[in-house]
């Protein structure tokens, strides 16, 4: 029975590995940041509570399909899951920028709330389409990168401004500045040739891209903080055996957790080693603030009036937690 006992296990895993379900995870940003790398581990995860019975391979930096394209390839069933910025999505549906609502959410306590008061209309919204929410992540506080000292509004004018979804163009609007939709893998590129010279985003995105070679100042405003998404393709989690499915669903609460942990762990590196690499770091003036929270006031209502029942409902939940 001994001498059995090797080949009956070599059988089993010759059983399970023919047997075994792959899905491809295309993600938008490169391998080595914090979301990439939780989404890895998330595969891992899989992998291993699902007993190899399914597993995940994680295609990084766009590779496998743009980040504006990730959402579409999920929802098409051209890839089974995916991370997206779904803010990015806004035109499509402005539920889908619910965490990029200015100055609503701006500390990670504030962004695990709205994200639990947002639940229920966004997976909603995404099972109409034929997708299930698993989980999601922030970025850390969302400062303002600019090529020279900004002290109010009035002197962003005319500045060419990187956009990333409807939110950051509007912001761009209603600044003075020239919005330009630049995905992430583009960023580096349209910093250096000029085709942007300021942008909002996380002190994440500016390490990651060295924009000390690009800009001198950062203004950490907290405006946001935008939320990386992971979904699947319904059918193709529905396709899986129903433990599989359970392996699935707590990877997922599993990796919620671990990434925005890391999240709040890694924002004041992120900012620190902006400055020190040479950039100003700094809170905005007083009249920028000013000037910033009109703003955001406009773009709040703006939001609501779009969204109606269901973007009041996000907000009403918020409120009360």
């Amino acid at each position: 029975m001994k001498a059995l006992l090797p080949s009956v296990l070599l059988a089993s895993a010759m059983i399970t590995a023919a047997h075994a379900e792959s899905w491809d995870m295309p993600m938008a940003y490169p391998a080595d940041n914090y979301h990439t790398k939780n989404g890895a581990a998330f595969a891992e995860d899989v992998k291993t509570c699902s007993g190899g019975a399914l597993e995940i391979t994680v295609h990084p930096g766009g590779s496998l399909f743009k980040g504006d394209e990730i959402k579409r390839a999920v929802q098409m069933g051209e890839a089974q899951i995916g991370e997206r910025l779904l803010s990015a999505h806004a035109n499509e549906n402005a539920i889908f920028a619910y965490d990029s609502v200015p100055f609503l959410a701006s500390s990670f306590e504030a962004s695990d709330k709205l994200r639990d008061a947002a639940k229920p209309v966004l997976a909603k919204v995404l099972a109409d389409q034929g997708m299930t929410l698993l989980y999601s992540v922030p970025w850390p506080a969302q400062g303002m990168y600019f090529d020279k000292e900004i002290n109010s509004v009035a002197d962003m004018k005319g500045i060419k401004f990187r956009a990333y979804n409807a939110t950051t163009a509007r912001v761009a609007e209603l600044t003075g500045m020239v919005p330009t939709q630049i995905e992430a893998a583009e960023l580096k590129q349209a910093l250096a040739t000029g085709v942007v010279a300021a942008m909002i985003s996380s002190g994440s995105t500016g390490v990651d891209e060295k924009v000390w070679e690009d800009m001198s100042h950062f203004y950490d405003v907290k405006a946001w903080l935008p939320r990386n998404t992971v979904f699947v393709n319904t059918a193709a989690l529905e396709a899986l055996p129903k433990e599989v499915q359970d392996c699935v669903i707590s990877a997922a609460e599993t990796a919620q957790t671990r990434g925005t942990a890391e999240a709040a762990a890694l924002a004041d590196g992120f900012v620190k080693t902006l400055g020190d690499n040479g950039m100003t770091i700094g809170a905005p003036s007083e009249q920028l603030a000013a000037d910033l929270k009109t703003i955001g006031d406009t773009m709040t209502a703006e939001w609501l009036e779009k969204t109606g029942d269901d973007g009041k409902a996000i907000v009403d939940a918020y409120m009360a937690k």
